[in-house]
């Protein structure tokens, strides 16, 4: 099995003081995603950084504050787990990150049929795009240490949802 990591929505508006969608919890696994990223790169696998990347208009803003708006600050990978020329980034609109984006393209060009999932939020953007991977046939993997969510009540029921119903390991380590 071929693997990739995916780094979803470790962007400046959600994990800086004061943004518009500040994820204070989303600090925390900084550190334990970056050892992730170091490790796949020592094995010269992919590193794919997921990213929500909105026009000012975007529909969602009818849900959450404006955030993320494509070319802006807050729309980039925080400093710490800054992408490298060979990482691949793909801007998505919505939770998912398949959804209306080349990321299954991606993929399938490098023979990827294993995912690691980290980033936030375990039960919006995380869990959408770990149970589109599934429907896709890709096997995904959580470690848990890596994801994280604002609501503990919801991350459970995701992490319960993404075991039982769609047979994604969850990895406590």
């Amino acid at each position: 099995m071929k693997r990739a990591l995916l780094v979803i929505d470790m962007l400046n508006d959600f994990l800086i003081d004061k943004a518009p969608l500040y994820v204070p919890i989303g600090r925390t696994i900084i550190d334990n995603i970056a050892l992730e990223i170091a490790l796949m790169r020592e094995k010269d696998l992919p590193v794919i950084y997921v990213c929500d990347a909105h026009e000012p208009n975007d529909r969602e803003f009818s849900i959450w504050p404006k955030h993320c708006i494509i070319n802006t600050y807050g729309a980039h990978v925080i400093d710490e787990l800054k992408p490298m020329d060979r990482d691949i980034i793909i801007n998505k609109t919505r939770y998912s990150g398949f959804y209306k984006t080349n990321l299954d393209d991606v993929l399938k060009q490098l023979n990827i049929d294993r995912l690691i999932i980290t980033g936030i939020l375990t039960h919006i953007c995380v869990f959408y795009t770990a149970v589109d991977a599934t429907f896709r046939d890709y096997s995904v993997e959580i470690k848990k240490k890596c994801v994280a969510s604002n609501d503990q009540l919801l991350e459970e029921f995701a992490f319960i949802q993404m075991k039982k119903v769609h047979n994604i390991a969850l990895i406590d380590e």
